[in-house]
């Protein structure tokens, strides 16, 4: 026997739950491994002993081209059902002597496989016969209840042939069993090549604003985080530049055309999933033309298309996506997201934050480091205050008894009610500061501001001039506080309708 069945024996491998990978959590967990043990572009895969065909289809969603083998028939034939309408192909023969002919693979996959072949050693030569230059195996495998193969045993098997083994420990995660285990269980990646220089998959991101709001897809059918939200997205390919991938993008995923000067590049982020590898991602940003609505042109891999305000993202959103909007308002151009192995491909609101700023290199003599209003009281200036520093894209920095601050890049701004305040109110015409000012990024974002203004408390000055009080060249709002302080909005160009 060189192949399993899984639903004959299952309980061989301590009544192991759910082969199928019919729980969506348990499926995400083996898409994000999946994803990076395949490769980064689209290859030729092999899923040998392949049962039903679950791994299959995660490759095929991903989009390799596939081809499955198992040795029994009724096996075969519901992979052929699982598999309908991917491309994949499913074979049923042999998984020691895959019956494929001179066909080579960028990958072979075994799950649960090489542990019951009568002569490994063998087979595993044969393996590496079908890989291409710098294909590779990938062999999952454990060791149940005393039955198995445990990883010394199979990485001496596979060193016969390379060097190149890398182990992954799958014990630990408890979201590819359904539940928490407590035997070997691992993942064996070995290279039939010398080294290569290390790679990372570049993919970009758009953030297509409509005043406060941007525009968010929710993942379906993928195999990977679906059902959450994320904003419309790929990977560059081949001869691609970045600009041009998320081009190519936006046009595939929501019908948008968008002129290369429409983009301009908001941050670059490295992240990396929970067991997944390193991705270099580029996050653009683009602003709504009535003339050219969005639409949703990938039904099978998105079930919803709609806006958010990006002051009060919801939660249900992939982590690293969250992160990079985040450090969007905040004004971070460079950042870091590492997930650990086994943490949620969702956003916690409560966990870690796996977000890092990278600060560019430079002098930074001469730039505001923050600005500290005294204020007479604390409650009311931050409703006010917290709302617009929010909708301006800052973000909560610091919190003590007596003041808070926000944050946007590596500068923020502070409201205390000081013990040591020698007065309850603020004249701005008295001397020192009279007012701030802050960018807007058009008149219509000029707009949606000064209409949520009053629910928050700020009086608009100037109504009968607005939004030209400042001179008919100059796009602005002139807004007061309750306690007098004045903030100053100017709209980065003038546009009237």
């Amino acid at each position: 026997m060189t192949t399993i069945d899984w639903d004959a024996a299952a309980g061989s491998f301590d009544e192991e739950p759910d082969h199928g990978l019919l729980d969506p959590v348990v499926r995400d967990a083996w898409a994000g491994r999946l994803e990076s043990w395949l490769p980064t572009v689209r290859g030729d895969v092999l899923d040998l002993g392949c049962g039903t065909g679950s791994l299959s289809l995660l490759a095929a969603g991903q989009g390799h081209r596939v081809t499955a083998v198992d040795r029994s028939p009724r096996m075969a034939e519901l992979a052929r059902t699982k598999l309908a309408g991917t491309g994949a192909e499913v074979l049923v023969g042999d998984a020691a002597r895959p019956p494929v002919g001179e066909q080579a693979f960028d990958v072979v996959v075994a799950r649960h496989v090489v542990w019951l072949l009568p002569d490994p050693a063998a087979a595993l030569e044969r393996w590496f016969r079908l890989l291409k230059p710098g294909g590779r195996l990938v062999l999952v495998e454990g060791v149940w209840g005393g039955v198995g193969l445990p990883a010394p045993t199979l990485t001496r098997l596979l060193s016969a042939h390379t060097e190149r083994i890398h182990h992954e420990d799958l014990a630990a995660d408890a979201r590819l069993w359904g539940r928490k285990v407590d035997d070997e269980r691992y993942a064996l990646v070995a290279r039939a090549t010398p080294p290569y220089r290390h790679t990372e998959v570049v993919d970009v991101h758009l953030i297509l604003r409509r005043g406060p709001d941007v525009l968010l897809a929710r993942r379906a059918g993928t195999g990977y985080a679906d059902g959450l939200l994320h904003m419309p997205s790929g990977h560059a390919e081949d001869g691609e530049d970045v600009r041009e991938a998320m081009i190519r993008e936006a046009a595939e995923e929501i019908g948008l055309e968008l002129d290369p000067d429409e983009l301009g590049v908001a941050l670059v982020m490295q992240h990396r999933g929970p067991g997944g590898g390193a991705r270099m991602g580029w996050f653009f940003v683009a602003e709504y033309d009535p003339a050219r609505p969005p639409r949703n042109t990938e039904p099978e891999k998105c079930s919803e298309l709609d806006w958010f305000p990006l002051a009060a993202l919801p939660d249900d959103m992939v982590a690293y996506c969250r992160a990079g909007l985040d450090g969007y308002r905040a004004g971070e151009h460079f950042m870091i997201h590492w997930h650990r192995d086994g943490e949620p491909i969702a956003y916690d609101p409560g966990g870690t934050r796996r977000a890092v700023p990278l600060r560019a290199a430079g002098d930074p003599t001469g730039r505001v480091h923050h600005i500290e209003l005294w204020v007479p009281d604390l409650a009311t200036a931050e409703r006010g205050w917290g709302w617009l520093l929010s909708r301006l894209g800052h973000t909560p920095y610091q919190c003590w008894e007596h003041g808070r601050s926000w944050r946007r890049g590596d500068a923020y701004v502070v409201l205390e009610q000081s013990p040591d305040l020698v007065a309850d109110d603020h004249d701005r015409r008295r001397p020192g500061v009279n007012h701030l000012a802050f960018h807007v990024a058009d008149q219509a974002a000029l707009d949606a501001l000064t209409a949520e203004a009053p629910a928050y408390g700020w009086r608009l000055r100037y109504p009968d001039r607005h939004p030209f009080a400042g001179g008919a060249d100059h796009c602005a709002a002139y807004l007061e506080d309750p306690a007098g302080y004045e903030v100053e909005l100017v709209a980065a160009s003038r546009q009237r309708s």
